[in-house]
């Protein structure tokens, strides 16, 4: 019969040996879990933000046009747009017209975008909801749709119907709520308003003659750059950002956060490894004594070793896991309040968006690996030193 590779006998040992030291091993447990669950917070939040602006990114067109004076942006007027479409390589252009809209009330600011029924959309969320939504009918019943994070901002101040917006001319436009504008993408879309594009010039104060910026879609991404030049070299008064800018633009920001994320990363290492310095630096006199007294009545040091490892093991894997469930709970239920303003900025001008699922087994082994083993060498190595000395100089 095949021997068993775990000890029941040395298990049931450790489990013992733990209870006798309740208090303690308690206390470590909880402190264990705790950062623990900081780390993994760390984690999921970041990989979550992070995948979030990536999905951004890459729904963007391949070149945005923005007309700048004095470095402040203007709307740009309509008729560029032939131009720009007569240039080699260039496979469509729209002149897009949205704008922000602060709702004093709330303290937050909407994405108003205007849509066009029969013209192509610069997103292909867009070009299907056109195809499932009217705006010619929205425009004619002055409807708009909402995303989620708006929706619950305006029932909040008591708009479950409809909206006013006040006008730069400072007269009311109301608006139907006619339904929520949902994208998988949460953090782009949570703060938007469609409606007609009608409706939104009126609100925004943007003439018929004028566009918020011009996108560009190219044919070929590799002739993105040089037909960035020729559009800068025609229009020398533009700002022209390519898709690559964006996201070496979103890629900064992110290190940024990811900066405060590093500093607290460290102390939370710092701390854990204060807590393991502790334990490697020696056994107390119980311990030892009762090492010896092990070692006296027959045990060996391969034993002695093998009931540590159950020990450090059973409290180290326990951590792990209370920690990591901890927190999923914390970022994907609570929406990890705190912690996520390291990385996307507390501001009175954000609407909250839900941080999108994502855990991977890298970063679980990563966090793993961070902390089971290092406790557990932390354990056995102060152990195997006294099991090593003379069994009456460890008694005594």
């Amino acid at each position: 019969m095949k021997k068993s590779k775990i000890n029941l006998y040395l298990l049931e040992f450790s489990i013992n040996a733990l209870l006798r030291a309740k208090a303690k091993n308690i206390s470590i447990l909880l402190i264990f879990t705790l950062l623990v669950a900081l780390l993994s917070s760390i984690f999921f939040i970041s990989n979550s933000i992070r995948y979030e602006l990536n999905s951004v990114v890459d729904t963007l067109p391949e070149i945005i046009i923005q007309k700048v004076k004095g470095g402040r942006e203007y709307d740009i007027e309509i008729d560029r747009v032939d131009d720009i479409i007569a240039i080699n390589g260039v496979k469509s252009v729209i002149a897009r017209v949205w704008g922000y809209y602060y709702f004093a009330n709330a303290g937050v600011n909407f994405s108003i975008i205007g849509i066009n029924q029969y013209e192509e959309q610069y997103k292909s969320s867009l070009e299907r909801l056109t195809n499932r939504v009217d705006f010619d009918t929205l425009e004619a019943n002055s409807s708009m749709l909402v995303g989620i994070g708006v929706r619950d901002i305006m029932k909040r101040n008591y708009y479950n119907r409809y909206f006013n917006f006040i006008k730069p001319n400072g007269k009311l436009k109301k608006m139907t709520i006619a339904g929520v504008f949902r994208d998988d993408i949460l953090l782009e879309s949570n703060d938007i308003i469609l409606m007609s594009q009608r409706d939104a010039r009126e609100i925004l104060g943007i003439s018929p003659s004028m566009a918020t910026d011009i996108v560009v879609k190219v044919a070929n991404p590799k002739e993105v750059s040089t037909i960035a030049e020729k559009i800068k070299f025609i229009y020398p008064d533009t700002r022209v950002v390519t898709k690559d800018d964006l996201k070496i633009s979103y890629r900064n920001i992110f290190d940024y956060k990811s900066g405060l994320f590093l500093a607290l990363f460290t102390i939370s290492l710092f701390t854990f490894f204060m807590i393991v310095y502790d334990k490697s630096s020696g056994l107390n006199s119980q311990e030892k004594q009762e090492i010896g007294v092990l070692r006296a009545v027959g045990w060996s040091i391969d034993d002695i070793l093998k009931e540590k490892f159950y020990e450090a093991f059973i409290i180290s894997f326990i951590s792990y896991l209370l920690g990591v469930i901890l927190a999923l709970f914390y970022v994907y239920i609570l929406n990890a309040p705190l912690l996520r303003y390291i990385f996307e900025g507390y501001s009175k001008l954000k609407t909250p968006f839900e941080l999108p699922f994502i855990l991977d087994i890298e970063t679980l082994a990563i966090i793993f690996f961070l902390s089971v083993p290092i406790y557990i060498g932390a354990t056995i190595i102060p152990a195997w030193r006294a099991s090593s000395l003379d069994v009456d100089e460890v008694i005594r």
